[in-house]
């Protein structure tokens, strides 16, 4: 399982990573989801790894 947290705003980012951040879930700073480690988790993580703390949970 895969904790991803939301750590900065979307204000300024693409309409694409801000699709790929409410796809997950995540619309204020802060919310997290919990995630089974998979490619497509991976490929949505690396679209807004700037965004996001990813850590093991």
């Amino acid at each position: 399982m895969k904790k991803v947290t939301l750590i900065k705003s979307t204000i300024g980012a693409k309409p694409a990573q801000k699709a790929t951040a409410e796809s997950l879930g995540l619309k204020k700073i802060g919310d997290f989801i919990l995630h089974e480690d998979n490619a497509t988790l991976a490929g949505k993580v690396k679209v807004i790894s700037h965004l996001v703390k990813v850590e093991n949970a």
